[in-house]
């Protein structure tokens, strides 16, 4: 009909096939982290914990998963252009690699502030990094600017189905490994991890409830959850900087919207008294943003005893310094 506007065109959503292709495409390449359990942590909580250990990913993080298989699934064409990506870090240094395994050129988008151990590693994979401020910056429309100069391909943080996809393996390997679950806590930032991991509960483990975790000064996702539509918020002040986004993505928000279960928040102390918890008890250092998870678990935020519980450890990339200064 004359006059009637176009229909926005539909946006494509990640599957359970989709994370299927991306396990395929990361065997022998992504690192099988090991799932960990912890007496003390169980007698705590009433509940069997089984901690999925992506802070011993390659490149520090489960972002190498979505970061790999993105830049994998490329055409030659779009290889040979190279890929532009915006991050506070660990899906900076994620791109920054993959892009020297599979010899694509990688343009690192990074805030100012980003930890310096996260920008040293960037550059160390051969990322070509270029610095904005995160409060006054958009660093979406630089990334714009700059694949439009050079003809780079984005490939953003979260909001992509092959990233997507590939964040999920991490709870397809929790659930093969461990076994079927009751509850998954995962860390939300833009939501790439999150989405992936209901994507792959709701295949492989039937009722499990999966709930999201942020921090309380970055609730964006929470409030997204209780609005039944995007919220943005300003840049958010956390020591959790790999989950200082401002809004889920248009193909993040859908998948949680279906999917998960609730959204919760914990504070920046509980965090680090999870770090101290996880590097005491478990061995392990775990950055503040890969402590979400665990950090709402340990703190009986919804009931747990007796349950098998699945707990995504995200990511380590933390420098001593920093780590010493929290846990003094």
């Amino acid at each position: 009909m004359i006059g009637t506007p176009d229909p926005k065109p539909a946006i494509a959503l990640p599957s359970f096939s989709d994370v299927q292709t991306a396990a395929r495409r990361l065997r022998d390449v992504a690192h099988r982290t090991p799932v960990m359990t912890s007496r003390i942590a169980d007698d705590r909580t009433g509940a069997s914990l089984f901690f999925k250990c992506e802070n011993l990913q390659r490149a520090g993080a489960f972002k190498f998963r979505g970061a790999y298989n993105a830049v994998k699934a490329l055409s030659p064409a779009d290889r040979a252009r190279g890929v532009v990506a915006f991050s506070s870090g660990n899906h900076a240094q994620a791109i920054a690699l993959a892009g020297r395994i599979e010899g694509v050129r990688t343009v690192i988008v990074m805030p100012e502030d980003a930890p310096p151990s996260k920008v040293e590693a960037t550059r160390a994979y051969g990322g070509e990094i270029v610095m904005y401020d995160r409060y006054a910056d958009d660093r979406e429309a630089i990334a714009g600017r700059l694949a439009a100069e050079q003809g780079l391909v984005t490939i953003p943080s979260y909001d992509h189905v092959d990233v997507i996809a590939g964040q999920g393996t991490a709870a397809l390997e929790l659930i093969e490994d461990a076994g079927p679950l009751d509850a998954l806590f995962v860390c939300l930032g833009g939501g790439g991890l999150l989405s992936g991991s209901a994507l792959a509960a709701q295949a492989l483990s039937p009722g499990c409830r999966v709930y999201g975790v942020e921090p309380e000064a970055g609730n964006d996702g929470q409030r997204s959850f209780r609005a039944g539509e995007i919220v943005r918020i300003a840049v958010p002040v956390s020591i959790a900087d790999g989950a200082l986004t401002t809004h889920l993505g248009h193909r993040t928000f859908p998948v949680i919207r279906d999917l998960v279960t609730d959204i919760l928040t914990v504070s920046d102390a509980a965090l680090v008294d999870t770090m101290r918890f996880i590097l005491e008890r478990l061995k392990m250092v775990a950055e503040p943003t890969g402590c979400l998870a665990a950090a709402a678990a340990l703190a009986d935020l919804v009931p747990i005893s007796g349950l098998r519980v699945g707990i995504i450890v995200s990511g380590g990339n933390i420098d001593s310094r920093a780590l010493g200064r929290l846990l003094a």
